[in-house]
């Protein structure tokens, strides 16, 4: 399937591509190709929880997209199993690892005709995708570029105490939470009183949508973003760009953010109990960036990952700490042209 994007001063085309992960369930790639010549290599984005691929092709400004395009990158984007645009599954961080990314990868790879690809990630898709790096289940990636979390997550105080002491009493009740109920008002009387709560704790916005967002994934009022660095024509489009997350995620995220570490479920064959036990197995250089307002997770929480990457490959990898910036708005933020893209790029090129 193939569409047509318009982004600002050039128009985009999409190809949707179809592929099996290694469990057989079914996701896809979106091929984005524009004018501009292809002159580097493939580069995969990854989103996070509970969104989609688009989250990287905010509407109605320059994206990172139209930036990587601009550079001659070859661009794709995956829809793993964490996509609004898939039907709701009970998903862990395992299964994207050992079943997804792998899989995209390959596809990438031979459509392409590649030997080896550069890997941009955010949030979960970061964290997914670097445990599935460091188990070597990505031989093909040589770069990785991930905003916000990879190895570590670190979180404030309130989201630890969400995580240990709500998430437990909501999962006996249901088996998702989803910030689009900000919007679309639920049928559910329990999901009715969560929105009715939020609306009470939440004053920072009139949308009901991003106050949701906020206390599903942090800690901040907003915790995602600051409204100062949003469009207004942005933060309208973000109402629509989050769905259900289950319950098993936060359950496996509250595991780790205890341990300090990615805490695999052990319910997938193929990764390490302990990811950070050993050295990588992968030789791919590591980029870390984080928002210096980052309310969903700290800064911290690439500099540990660091640190440890590190500790095995001195002055190989590297960390950035962006100040002014959140967590999504370093990516769909009005001015990310100016101040984190070119980042981004100059870490994907090295």
């Amino acid at each position: 399937m193939t569409t047509t994007q318009v982004a600002p001063g050039s128009a985009t085309h999409t190809e949707v591509i179809p592929f099996r992960a290694g469990d057989g369930m079914a996701l896809n790639l979106h091929h984005v190709t524009s004018s501009h010549p292809v002159t580097r290599g493939p580069v995969l984005l990854v989103h996070g929880a509970g969104v989609r691929a688009d989250i990287f092709r905010t509407a109605g400004q320059p994206t990172i997209v139209d930036a990587l395009l601009a550079e001659g990158w070859d661009v794709w984007l995956e829809n793993w199993r964490a996509s609004i645009d898939l039907p709701p599954n009970r998903w862990n961080l395992d299964q994207a690892a050992v079943h997804d990314h792998p899989a995209a990868v390959a596809t990438v790879l031979e459509h392409t005709g590649a030997d080896t690809l550069r890997a941009l990630i955010h949030c979960q898709g970061s964290s997914s995708f670097a445990l599935s790096a460091v188990a070597g289940l990505l031989p093909q990636v040589d770069t990785i570029v991930s905003n916000a979390m990879s190895l570590h997550p670190v979180v404030p105080r309130l989201s630890a105490f969400k995580l240990s002491r709500v998430v437990p009493l909501v999962a006996l009740a249901m088996d998702y939470v989803d910030p689009h109920w900000g919007k679309t008002a639920p049928t559910g009387f329990l999901q009715r009183r969560m929105v009715d709560a939020v609306r009470l704790t939440h004053r920072e916005c009139g949308s009901g949508a991003c106050r949701m967002v906020s206390f599903v994934y942090g800690a901040g009022h907003p915790a995602l973003w600051s409204h100062e660095n949003l469009s207004s024509g942005s933060h309208t489009w973000l109402a629509d760009e989050f769905g259900p997350v289950p319950l098993t995620f936060f359950a496996q995220m509250a595991r780790s953010v205890r341990a300090g570490r990615i805490v695999p479920t052990g319910s997938v064959p193929g990764l390490p109990d302990d990811p950070v036990a050993g050295p990588p197995r992968t030789d791919a250089r590591f980029a870390l960036v984080a928002g210096r307002d980052n309310l969903c997770f700290l800064p911290e929480s690439q500099e540990r990952t660091y640190d440890h990457l590190e500790r095995h490959a001195p002055g190989r990898h590297s960390v950035h700490v962006v100040e002014g910036y959140g967590h999504l708005d370093v990516f769909m933020g009005r001015y990310a042209p100016r101040d984190t893209f070119p980042l981004i790029l100059q870490e994907l090129a090295r």
